[in-house]
């Protein structure tokens, strides 16, 4: 089963940019396959890294093995042709190491400050998407190129991220996987793409498809049972804050609900047959990893429990 990382956007990113990547150099040295960056733009306060693209070539020059990933780009913000030849260029850069995540986008500020029309963010992201693969895989046309065809060449693979029928019917047309998210619960979004799957008639692509989990690991389960509490609580913060911050209240987290949905938790033993389960029950072949609580624990708190899951469960999920 292949581990990747992620949550490394927002809080995560304060602080110094060397210190931020030497995570990811300690990620690539302890055997993880990936790491996945958020792409925000014009947040507030202002966010160090909006392009994940910029982000990403930093990490891979500076990593040998890892992959990066992008969660997601919104497609409709972009010029397509220009954005498929950025993917390109840094795809060759980083040695065929790159994943691209793709969505239509819900910041709804974003559309707002670019002027993108909200109502044609879908019908700008498959069209988007259509642009980006000939610009891959054949000649541009006259009226955009009138002497020799482009670049032709091995597009990175590409994920889909959403919870809509449409964005779902979409992926399941293109036989494209999924980055499936800890909210809505990803059996709602399976169930769905699984329909779109059989109107096609297409294969799809299940098990290429990624789960997300938050992690909780102790070395035995009392240490594991302290993690989880503490990350619950710090989770229910961070919640109550936002919320506060919209004019609004969210009811307590069922801490049940979160554990059985969201949450790896456990000693070593425990989490390795979780993830097994997970990856028997989805279908599925990739999981990301949260260490961080999407940023409630400190980078030095979850690097410390990268470590322990490197060292006593990342061998045991290789044979899953």
């Amino acid at each position: 089963m292949r581990i990747d990382l992620y949550g490394w956007t927002r809080d995560a990113t304060r602080g110094r940019h060397d210190d931020f990547l030497s995570l990811f150099e300690e990620a690539d040295r302890l055997g993880f396959d990936g790491v996945w960056f958020n792409e925000f733009h014009f947040q507030d306060p202002p966010q160090p890294y909006p392009s994940t693209l910029l982000l990403g070539a930093a990490l891979l020059a500076r990593t040998e093995r890892i992959r990066v990933g992008t969660s997601i780009l919104v497609l409709p913000l972009h010029d397509p042709l220009l954005l498929a030849e950025s993917i390109a260029q840094l795809d060759h850069q980083g040695g065929g190491r790159l994943d691209i995540g793709i969505g239509r986008g819900t910041d709804p500020q974003t559309f707002d400050i670019l002027g993108v029309d909200r109502a044609e963010a879908r019908a700008r992201f498959e069209a988007a998407y259509d642009a980006m693969i000939r610009v891959w895989t054949e000649p541009l046309s006259a009226t955009h190129r009138a002497s020799a065809p482009p670049f032709q060449t091995p597009h990175p693979p590409l994920y889909v991220a959403g919870s809509t029928p449409e964005t779902l019917g979409f992926a399941a047309r293109r036989g494209l996987p999924l980055l499936l998210s800890l909210e809505p619960p990803e059996l709602r979004q399976l169930a769905v793409y699984a329909e779109a799957l059989v109107e096609a008639g297409a294969p799809g692509a299940l098990s290429r498809s990624s789960l997300c989990r938050y992690v909780c690991i102790g070395r035995d389960m009392a240490s594991a049972v302290e993690a989880v509490d503490d990350f619950l609580a710090r989770r229910q913060v961070a919640r109550d804050a936002s919320a506060l911050a919209r004019g609004v209240q969210n009811p307590p987290l069922d801490r049940d609900r979160v554990l059985s949905e969201q949450v790896i938790w456990g000693d070593p033993e425990q989490c390795v047959a979780q993830i097994a389960a997970l990856c028997q029950t989805r279908g599925t072949g990739e999981l990301r990893c949260v260490f961080n609580g999407n940023g409630v624990l400190a980078n030095d708190e979850a690097l410390a429990a990268m470590r322990l899951f490197a060292q006593t469960v990342l061998p045991a999920v290789r044979e899953v």
